[in-house]
């Protein structure tokens, strides 16, 4: 029988042990960027040893740290974007239920686990990869957020709604760095509150501002 890399081990396939090994690597990441000495601190020799496992594996997953680096991003954003749709769909129907449920899961979740916070937000962590991944990740997070506007209010795309979910996202990342840091005095309940409110009423407006010119130009027409 040829080789392969599903044969089984221990009850185990090649391929669940190769994904086991990449988790076991992505977590020791996460604790070396989340609360070591920034992105200098993490080599492949700290990351084999916090994960206990040897080099041969860790380029089994990975070409170099900064490959290393990227995967923990996405792996921290991925899970906070499943979370807060699962948290918004399983919401009572009305929009404050619906943008508090996803607010109040955004700020636990980065609030429970430090790391993640520092992950997304520490300027001690801005290498380029990081860099261009925090652009895309607030970009992503905004496509998100029009896709809710659009599906809850039944409307169209715009580029006011663009400017919108663009600003409302940035705004929030602002606040929740500033909170991490110490800079805002607030309970995290206190936070989702203040934010909820700001997100209803930019999103109000810009959605009232929008229907009434729109009724302009049928009238116009």
């Amino acid at each position: 029988m040829g080789s392969t890399s599903l044969r089984v081990y221990g009850g185990v396939a090649g391929n669940d042990r190769k994904a086991e090994r990449r988790a076991q690597l992505i977590e020791a990441g996460l604790e070396l960027l989340g609360t070591g000495d920034g992105e200098q601190g993490v080599t492949v020799r700290g990351v084999c040893k916090r994960s206990g496992l040897t080099a041969r594996y860790f380029y089994e997953s990975f070409a170099d740290r900064d490959e290393l680096a990227v995967a923990v991003f996405d792996h921290v954003v991925s899970g906070i974007a499943t979370a807060t749709l699962e948290a918004v769909e399983s919401a009572p129907s009305g929009t404050r239920a619906k943008v508090r449920a996803g607010l109040a899961t955004i700020v636990r979740t980065v609030a429970e686990d430090p790391r993640r916070g520092r992950l997304l937000f520490s300027p001690a962590l801005s290498s380029t990869v990081l860099a261009h991944r925090r652009v895309d990740s607030t970009r992503m997070f905004a496509r998100l957020l029009g896709g809710q506007v659009r599906e809850h209010y039944g409307i169209g795309g715009s580029t006011a709604l663009d400017l919108m979910t663009e600003f409302l996202v940035g705004g929030l990342a602002q606040a929740l760095t500033s909170w991490l840091n110490g800079v805002l005095d607030l309970t995290e309940e206190g936070l989702v509150e203040h934010c909820l409110e700001m997100f209803l009423a930019v999103q109000g407006g810009r959605l009232e501002t929008s229907e009434a010119a729109a009724v302009r130009r049928a009238g116009a027409g």
